[in-house]
């Protein structure tokens, strides 16, 4: 629960700070410029948003950020989300404010799947594959980590001898910057970083797992922006001129990444087991049926080399 509250107060703080930087630039309009009644509501939840121990949301807490969500300038600023760092879950739990400030608040699965933290270091996740090799005892070990840049060095080192890496890729992020360096683009960053993954020594024999993931996002983003504001897409022609289709353009993206996959595999490389799979990690089922088809492929794989 801290954390969902947590990304309640980011969330507004973000859009608060972002309004008033964009005010400033843009000196000739008054779309980003926060009413008077808000500017102190602004001013606290900004506050509470920059410390390192959040409140617990209440009545009064979910008052304030409810009006200020509501400010014609804030909602000016949301849809401005490609150039600022808004989280994901902003608008789902922007609808649910009272929910979350229940005192009997337990959150739900379709919360905690909304819910955003920022991987640090290395976390290990085990679990048990699906299907028939269940009853095998076999375990699986997940290790989840950082693609910050300066998280890299902390687990490249990790994985020597693993069966699969599984690379997941934002698709929804081509129009993004990155976090820690607002000059780049989210998109060309992980090309280059799965570029660089696949040319390590320690996964010259490695599977390749490849999930484009927040499909859902993608879906309706595509409608408004195209995927040419991305400059590795630049050679996007849609079906027809100001026409986007979903399926259509995922399958470039997809395409874009087999190109890059097939670059910077040597000849000996190319057998290994290479997959891609459009994900979102909000609908359960899909992520339970692409994990089965991950243990079947990875079952078929080690059936083939005898290990």
């Amino acid at each position: 629960m801290p954390v969902i509250h947590a990304n309640v107060f980011q969330t507004i703080k973000i859009l608060y700070d972002g309004a008033k930087e964009l005010a400033q630039l843009e000196t000739e309009s008054s779309k980003h410029v926060i009413s008077p009644d808000n500017q102190e509501i602004g001013e606290k939840l900004s506050e509470i948003g920059g410390r390192l121990d959040y409140p617990l949301l209440n009545k009064e807490l979910v008052q304030d950020v409810r009006k200020l969500w509501e400010d014609s300038a804030i909602q000016e600023t949301y849809s401005c989300g490609s150039v600022l760092q808004v989280p994901d879950c902003a608008h789902y739990f922007m609808e649910n404010l009272d929910r979350l400030a229940e005192p009997d608040y337990i959150p739900t699965k379709e919360d905690v799947l909304h819910a955003r933290v920022r991987t640090n270091g290395v976390v290990e996740i085990q679990f048990s594959p699906l299907g028939e090799s269940k009853r095998g005892g076999e375990v699986y070990r997940l290790y989840d980590v950082g693609g910050q840049r300066n998280e890299r060095r902390k687990w490249i080192h990790l994985f020597e001898g693993v069966d699969a890496v599984i690379f997941c890729a934002a698709i929804s992020e081509y129009d993004q910057l990155l976090f820690e360096d607002e000059t780049q683009n989210r998109m060309m960053e992980t090309k280059e970083l799965f570029d660089w993954v696949l040319k390590q020594r320690c996964f010259e024999k490695t599977s390749f797992m490849l999930f484009l993931n927040k499909f859902d996002i993608f879906e309706r983003k595509i409608q408004k922006v195209p995927l040419t504001v991305c400059e590795w897409f630049k050679d996007y022609e849609p079906i027809a001129p100001g026409k986007q289709d979903v399926e259509h353009a995922y399958e470039f993206v997809k395409k874009k990444f087999e190109e890059v996959y097939f670059q910077s595999s040597k000849p000996d490389r190319v057998d290994r087991v290479f997959k891609i799979y459009g994900t979102t990690a909000l609908d359960q089922k899909l992520v339970k049926k692409t994990f089965k088809l991950i243990d079947e492929s990875m079952r078929r794989s080690r059936e083939g080399t005898g290990t």
